[in-house]
Order: C-alpha cells, then structure tokens, then sequence
C-alpha cells in the first residue's frame, strides 16, 4: 500500500485495498516493509493504496493489485468505505475478490511477503486498525 502523495487533504483523500480469499476461506496478507516514511510500517495489511489524481477506486485497485504482486482478479466486488483515522486519513474504499494461486509466486514489489492466512491467525498478527475492522466487516457477511 502506498503513501498518498497526492496533494490533496486527508479529508478528501482516497484509496482502495482488496481483501483476497482462496477457496479455503484464507485471507491473502501483505506484510509492509518496516521503514520510516511508509503508512504502517512493519504491520500486515491487504494489498491496496492511494488513488492517482483523478483515478477511481476500482481503478486504484486493479493498478495497485498489478504493481504490488503482479495479481489480477477477475471478480473484485466494492464493499463499503472506513476512513483510515489513525494513520493517512485516507477514506479507504474496500473490495473483495477470490483467488486460488501461489502467494509465493507472486512478483512481489512492495513489502516483505505475501501469505494466506487463516482469519483464527490473524488475532496475533499487527494488523491497522482500518484493515482489522474491514476483515471483520467482510469475514461477518460471507457465507460459511
């Protein structure tokens, strides 16, 4: 997930991350890169970022999918909006989408690593407080 570096005010701000399941119910994750300047640095967190000037959510996240991991989906689905309060300020807009693949074949170009995780896994992982409730909102509407 990138830094916004748009010039617009964090009230305005936008972004788009997806949360990405396999068949077996597991969550792709993406653990950041601990560095100073980056948002949540060293926590988990789903693929995603800040919208271009000018650029919709759902084309942030198709770009974003692309330049992180080398992924494409083919059924991304808009969920809801949850604004970022503690950290960019950003209103994040939240998608959904399914895929099957190797995580670890990935072309990862931003990060540490990308991992399936089981949802009972992620209670012990650093995960933004945004990204936390909108894997809640998600894991409590789908179907078992």
């Amino acid at each position: 997930m990138r830094q916004d570096t748009t010039a617009e005010s964090p009230a305005t701000a936008r972004g788009a991350v997806a949360i990405i399941a396999n068949r077996r119910g597991e969550l792709l994750l993406h653990l950041r890169d601990d560095l100073p300047g980056i948002a949540w640095a060293g926590h988990w967190s789903v693929l995603g970022g800040g919208c271009d000037p000018g650029e919709d959510t759902a084309t942030t996240i198709v770009r974003e999918l692309d330049e992180e991991a080398g992924l494409a989906v083919d059924d991304l689905t808009e969920l809801f909006e949850i604004r970022d309060e503690h950290g960019s300020g950003q209103m994040i807009t939240f998608f959904a989408a399914s895929w099957d693949g190797d995580e670890t074949a990935l072309p990862l170009a931003e990060g540490v690593k990308l991992q399936f995780l089981a949802p009972e896994d992620l209670e012990i992982r650093t995960i933004p407080p945004f990204i936390r409730d909108g894997i809640n909102r998600y894991l409590a509407t789908r179907p078992s």
